[in-house]
């Protein structure tokens, strides 16, 4: 038989998109598992992810990825969705299964784990997180499995920060409240980690910081951004300046990518490899995951 030049297409949609790296860990991956997979980085506008969804087995794609701004609208076009991701509202991992789409949500486990793997506790801890959007639904509700004892959501929509209020109460044992995002705002002073799950510092914008009250941020406190590029956000800057300890968003990613990269090829990719790839192409050294 000659040789085969076909690959398996797998990669993400979004919009925007062109900051996001997970090609550099899927990749790596790939090669060391030394299966024919290549990762797509697609731009995919809001109001083209339904005709995008329902062609993915016409391309024979595998899977595909959704990050911003299509978590919570996907859902709409999927055939089948994990119990999970139909609790969190929000799917960031699909896979193709005999021509139908099947939904998962890996990116709050891919959070726990980078926590815990930093050696740090979420049992009992008091949270207070920024945002209200698909990544923050999927790590409110692996926050709560994970055994936390509260949750303050800080949202500038009321409808968003309502809607997870009311899922955790339903499905969740958390102690969680709603504060309108209206002005610049201070964190509780009893809280155990802080956790911005929206945009602010996403590439290109990099510069940006989220409207809190930065000296409210105490040594105590552990300080996690899910944004991976640039991973060293200005949040995570002003936290690094009041002796907080931070966790930056790569290790999400990483963690993430290796249980999406095991429902595409059924293989266990290497996180060690992924995360090198990860601080080679960032020129950084302290990659938690």
């Amino acid at each position: 038989m000659g040789k085969s030049y076909r690959e398996e297409l797998v990669g993400v949609f979004g919009y925007p998109v062109d900051e996001n790296p997970t090609v550099v860990v899927a990749q790596t991956a790939f090669e060391d598992l030394q299966v024919p997979y290549r990762y797509l980085t697609v731009e995919v506008k809001p109001e083209d992810l339904k005709e995008a969804i329902r062609a993915l087995p016409a391309w024979n794609m595998k899977g595909i990825h959704l990050t911003i701004p299509h978590k919570v609208e996907v859902l709409k076009y999927l055939d089948y969705v994990a119990e999970d991701a139909k609790i969190m509202g929000a799917v960031n991992t699909v896979y193709v299964k005999e021509g139908k789409l099947y939904g998962e949500n890996t990116d709050g486990k891919g959070f726990i784990k980078s926590l815990v793997n930093a050696g740090i506790s979420i049992k009992d801890k008091k949270v207070f997180m920024l945002g209200a959007g698909g990544a923050a639904r999927a790590i409110a509700v692996e926050l709560a499995n994970a055994g936390a004892k509260e949750l303050v959501i800080l949202n500038r929509s009321r409808t968003r920060g309502e809607e997870l209020k009311a899922l955790l109460e339903a499905h969740t044992k958390l102690k969680a409240e709603y504060r309108e995002w209206k002005h610049t705002m201070p964190i509780d002073e009893d809280t155990d980690i802080l956790v911005n799950t929206t945009s602010i510092g996403l590439y290109p914008d990099v510069n940006a910081k989220p409207d809190i009250v930065f000296d409210t941020i105490k040594e105590h406190m552990i300080v996690c951004d899910v944004i991976p590029n640039h991973p060293h956000t200005q949040l995570l800057k002003e936290a690094e300046k009041r002796n907080a300890v931070t966790i930056d968003g790569l290790g999400m990613l990483i963690n993430q990518a290796v249980e999406s990269i095991r429902m595409w090829t059924g293989k266990t990719a290497d996180a060690e490899k992924m995360k090198n790839a990860l601080a080679k192409e960032y020129g950084i050294t302290d990659v938690h995951y």
